[in-house]
């Protein structure tokens, strides 16, 4: 008796009945034979060609028709065998379901419809953080092109809104969640209210536990901060400072920290002879820094200082205490954000801002939706995903923020 793939053969009226199914798997030249009974059950074994799914698993890793993914991206994405994956490439390929680009890196031709809208919760630091407005405005643009509902709340700076705002986002049974908030204390108490719902969940700037991370890897942009400050002393004090002040933001926990670290560590390199180092907690606020600096120069004796903070706000603040106190040219400063106030502030001739490490937020939201689809999707993810930095000057702010006239 022959029998061919695919076919149901029968040994007699009334005997049993067997459908044999054979699939070619190409990408392991092996050749699988699966058997099951002739009676289809309901909620039984569904009838899938894996290659198929495989196929299908792959075209989903794209998060649009505009990235531009590599061999080995799609390898971590899918978490697929290297060599499965490029012939499964090549084969989409030749088939028009990819296109190749430069650096053989593909896009796809697929533009893939979920069957619902996912809806993305997110609780902002404050709506009146320039950083944390503009992180919202690219989250909100880059969930619509990507058919996700973005629900925003305002976390407004404060831990115990934070939380509430956290279970009404468990409460509105959203797909997915990003956290933005800056108090380190309630950050396991928040990522709980999300686990427990099994709500996958990304933490911008701060570490939640459980959490993917997403934002400036904390230690190199300080390292970035504290070379050019060390470089301009150098060039401009012939290395002869006598104090590095540090502007902290102890709420936000020890990572944060880090900044500080990477800025001392730098300075100290580039300014062996340094003599002091004095760290102040600022709360992160423009205002409470200025109170905080103007304080403690009315009880400091005048020297040439270099300041540098975890932020942007608290070394403007910073500077305006050491114009307040007629010490303007015995500082230089350098912050972390390059905000729209830090921009403005070094196209003035005057300054004593020498630059700020732009952490481009305008950008977060592209970042972070692909972060979540991955989540969504149950893609491979990494614990820890870095924004990129860049040190921004007057040389070279033009080149990265041409438009700011314009605004």
């Amino acid at each position: 008796m022959n029998i061919l793939p695919g076919r149901t053969v029968s040994s007699g009226p009334g005997g049993p009945t067997a459908l044999l199914r054979y699939e070619q798997r190409w990408y392991t030249g092996s050749i699988q034979t699966e058997t099951t009974s002739g009676k289809e059950r309901t909620g039984g074994r569904r009838y899938t060609l894996e290659t198929v799914s495989r196929s299908c698993g792959l075209l989903r890793a794209f998060s649009n028709e505009q990235e531009a993914l590599s061999l080995q991206d799609l390898v971590e994405r899918t978490g697929y065998e290297k060599t499965a994956a490029f012939r499964l490439i090549r084969t989409l390929e030749q088939e028009g379901f990819l296109r190749r680009m430069s650096g053989n890196r593909y896009c796809s031709n697929v533009r893939m419809i979920a069957s619902r809208r996912y809806r993305l919760g997110y609780g902002a630091q404050s709506g009146n953080s320039p950083f944390s407005a503009t992180v919202t405005e690219s989250l909100c643009r880059a969930g619509s092109q990507q058919g996700i509902d973005v629900l925003p709340l305002d976390n407004r700076y404060s831990a115990r809104t934070a939380l509430r705002n956290a279970a009404q986002l468990v409460a509105e049974g959203v797909d997915v969640a990003v956290e933005f908030q800056v108090h380190q204390r309630v950050a396991g108490a928040i990522a709980a209210l999300f686990r427990q719902a099994d709500i996958p969940l990304i933490a911008v700037e701060i570490p939640h536990p459980g959490a993917v991370y997403y934002g400036v890897d904390h230690y190199r942009a300080g390292l970035a901060a504290g070379q050019a400050l060390g470089s301009w002393a150098k060039e401009n004090w012939a290395g002869e400072t006598t104090e590095l002040l540090l502007l902290g933001l102890d709420i936000a926990g020890a990572l944060p920290k880090l900044r500080l670290v990477g800025i001392e560590a730098a300075v100290r390199e580039r300014l062996p002879g340094l003599a002091s180092v004095r760290t102040l907690d600022t709360r992160g606020e423009f205002v409470r820094a200025f109170e905080v600096v103007r304080r403690y120069l009315s009880v400091s004796p005048k020297r040439r200082t270099l300041v540098a903070g975890v932020n942007d706000p608290i070394v403007l603040g910073a500077l305006r205490a050491f114009e307040d106190a007629g010490r303007a040219h015995l500082c230089a400063a350098a912050g972390l954000g390059a905000y729209a106030e830090a921009r403005a502030e070094l196209r003035r001739s005057a300054s004593r801002l020498i630059g700020s490490v732009a952490f481009f937020p305008e950008h977060y939201g592209e970042a972070l939706i692909r972060l979540a689809l991955d989540l969504l999707h149950k893609r491979s993810v990494p614990p820890a995903v870095y924004a990129p930095h860049q040190m921004i000057t007057r040389q070279n702010l033009n080149r990265f923020y041409p438009h700011d006239s314009l605004c």
